[in-house]
């Protein structure tokens, strides 16, 4: 039976993949997925030719003390039958389904993916994931879960509403999708040590007040933009964080993602031949952390960022000839060397999220007093 008959008033469901947050329709065939996974499925075979077996669905009832009344689940003899018949494809997929942002349940996929870099792209596992965020119903739900069944989806839930988490499970169960409850049991393991029930509201809810923190974040933010590429230097005295390193080091989106976690953050560029702000020096240097880079690395992306601008092979293109770049480094890291409190990471191969992390980490220790030794190392 199509679903449009089953749930005749829920619209069709809007999927997001990671990389095209305005969403495509989610239909029965092949899902859109991202420029990144198309590039993997390109390298891979479209299709296996399989089918998917799921007779154990028609003869595997749900247990009798499940209480599926509560939750009622539209499911006839004809969409049993109609789930064999969905191709499995060469690209895994995984559905990740929550009834706010879907922001912890992206990031929770994210995070894990990372442990299979080593076959997801050249070793015949690709993988495809689509974001379903704002899923506040049990109809949408539903629909969801089967259209996971008939793809062989793993789907993977933060729905903090417990009678939705509750559908979702039994509904996962009846028609055989492996699923993964993200939220459940932490919130359940907390919920037991604070003696506390939780809300039920997923995060963001409308109604609910917003935050000290999220206003703290806000003005992080704000004050963070005006800050960038050495901007307003009178100002890096009220900044948490400070940055310094020559161009194209990261300067910039590192500012940014600190800034959204409520660091306000000031970045300074070194150019070589240009005298540092009198300011950078007069704040606390314990505040003040150095970037560094390959030569070769850089080289390369300084490269690439001519050819964008559209720069031709004289004028500025010493930008990015190699005996300009080792110089402004050993420039950058005289004047590092200067500086023996100010902690120099080297971003060669990190991404924002790396460098970031042992950022905060120098951060926080020094924060709290910890005693490092050899403060000025490169991390």
């Amino acid at each position: 039976m199509p679903i449009s008959r089953l749930c005749p008033s829920v619209p069709q469901i809007v999927a997001c993949t990671q990389n095209d947050q305005t969403g495509s329709k989610a239909v029965s065939g092949r899902p859109k997925g991202s420029p990144q996974l198309t590039r993997w499925s390109r390298a891979r075979a479209l299709r296996s030719g399989k089918k998917l077996d799921r007779s154990s669905l028609r003869t595997q009832p749900p247990e009798p003390n499940t209480p599926l009344s509560q939750f009622p689940l539209p499911v006839d003899p004809d969409d049993a039958a109609n789930l064999d018949g969905a191709d499995v494809m060469t690209i895994k997929s995984i559905y990740m389904v929550s009834d706010g942002t879907g922001w912890t349940a992206e990031h929770c996929v994210n995070a894990a993916l990372g442990q299979f870099d080593y076959c997801l792209v050249d070793r015949g596992c690709p993988v495809s994931t689509h974001l379903f965020s704002g899923i506040d119903d049990t109809e949408k739900l539903l629909e969801i879960t089967k259209q996971a069944a008939k793809e062989g989806a793993l789907l993977v839930y933060t729905l903090a509403d417990q009678q939705l988490a509750m559908a979702a499970k039994q509904a996962c169960k009846l028609w055989g999708v492996p699923s993964t409850d993200v939220l459940g049991p932490i919130t359940e393991a907390i919920a037991s040590h604070l003696g506390v029930s939780p809300s039920g509201l997923p995060r963001g809810a409308s109604g609910l007040p917003l935050s000290d923190d999220y206003f703290r974040r806000i003005e992080a933010v704000e004050f963070t933009i005006k800050q960038d590429d050495g901007a307003s230097p009178q100002n890096l005295a009220k900044a948490d964080i400070l940055l310094t390193g020559v161009s194209r080091t990261g300067k910039t989106p590192l500012s940014i993602y600190l800034a959204q976690k409520g660091y306000r953050v000031a970045n300074v560029p070194i150019v070589l031949g240009v005298a540092m702000p009198r300011t950078l020096f007069e704040v606390d240097p314990q505040k003040v952390f150095g970037l560094t880079i390959n030569p070769l690395v850089l080289q390369n992306i300084r490269s690439a960022r001519t050819k964008t601008m559209g720069l031709s092979s004289d004028g500025r293109s010493i930008y990015s000839e190699m005996s300009y770049v080792r110089e402004e480094l050993e420039f950058a890291g005289r004047l590092f060397a200067q500086n023996p409190l100010w902690p120099v990471i080297d971003v060669t191969g990190k991404a924002i999220e790396e460098t970031a992390a042992v950022l905060l980490r120098l951060y926080h220790d020094r924060k709290n007093k910890c005693t490092m030794s050899r403060i000025s190392k490169r991390y």
